[in-house]
């Protein structure tokens, strides 16, 4: 199944985030500031294109100082709206935009940001995916976090139609602590694993007011596609670079996929048997080792176990 995954999903976005020598006036408005970060590609559905392009357009830059990551978001939108103003509300209820950071790319220990019209923001933190029993930290916070939203047009007015909303982030450096695993700030030329995504109800107005729609699903449109409808997969997620000139394509990635592939299938196997496959079963030329807790295999240095962590071989 995963090799088939690895089929659908496109190559991951890749990005070079400018260092600024001054500090990020956030206000949510996108303006001269940013005009030395690129755009990202916009964004896809998150199962990639086999599914139509979205019908609005998401796109979003990335920049840093010693303090912040800076992260600037526009989204095209005729009816901008929102209702949720309880900090850490589950935000994604709205039309949301949402931020994913893995910092040292080993598919645990990542960090969540979701921010609505109203900037309302919801911050967590996974120890590792839900898929491999995971589970969200709300305690989490973002102790200094700058967030502000600029609405083109008016916000929850179904009397017009609207231009849109764009978003602007600063994230402390500090406050992804030592749970980063990685140096804060990061270092020139370093890279860290991030994705966005960003949430679309279909909506109807009710005596004047926007809610969503009953029944209907939402869309999920991302800058690096997943492949399924799921964004806790980190594996997919896009290379940001910080500084350091051209990017420079992770070596380490095909090695990955191989280790990541062989875990699909355990995974896959483990949930029709409720158990780990024996080398007999899932036979592999990777080296396996097995205990109570379930299995590590490794290959070239790197090493993935039963719960999708991936580290190098040292490490474990």
């Amino acid at each position: 199944m995963f090799y088939l995954l690895a089929l659908l999903v496109a190559e991951p976005q890749t990005y070079v985030s400018p260092r600024v020598s001054a500090p990020v006036k956030i206000d949510g408005v996108i303006d001269s500031q940013w005009d030395q970060a690129p755009w990202t590609q916009d964004f896809v559905d998150i199962e990639g294109d086999r599914k139509p392009k979205p019908r609005f357009r998401t796109r979003a830059k990335m920049m840093w100082d010693a303090q912040y990551f800076y992260v600037a978001a526009e989204l095209v939108e005729p009816h901008v709206w929102g209702t949720l103003t309880q900090h850490d509300a589950v935000i994604f209820h709205d039309n949301d935009f949402e931020l994913f950071v893995d910092p040292n790319g080993d598919s645990h220990e990542y960090f969540e940001f979701e921010i609505n019209a109203l900037n309302t923001g919801w911050d967590l933190f996974l120890p590792k995916p839900y898929k491999d029993g995971g589970s969200a930290d709300n305690g989490w916070e973002i102790p200094g976090l700058r967030t502000a939203v600029a609405v083109r047009g008016t916000l929850n007015d179904a009397r017009d139609a609207d231009a849109g909303w764009s978003v602007e982030i600063a994230i402390p450096w500090a406050a992804f602590g030592s749970r980063a695993r990685m140096p804060l700030p990061p270092r020139e030329g370093q890279q860290w694993r991030v994705n966005f995504s960003r949430v679309e109800w279909v909506h109807e107005v009710v005596a004047g007011k926007y809610q969503r729609v009953k029944g209907k699903k939402e869309d999920n449109w991302v800058w690096s596609p997943q492949g399924k409808v799921n964004m806790h997969l980190p594996e997919h997620w896009g290379y940001v670079q910080f500084g350091g000139g051209a990017f420079r394509p992770d070596v380490t990635r095909p090695i990955r996929e191989h280790l990541q592939a062989y875990y699909q299938q355990q995974y896959d196997f483990h949930q029709v048997k409720k158990r780990w496959a024996t080398a007999v079963e899932l036979p592999t030329a990777l080296s396996v080792s097995r205990d109570s807790q379930g299995w590590k295999a490794c290959e070239a240095g790197w090493c993935i176990r039963q719960d999708a962590l991936v580290t190098p071989d040292r490490a474990n």
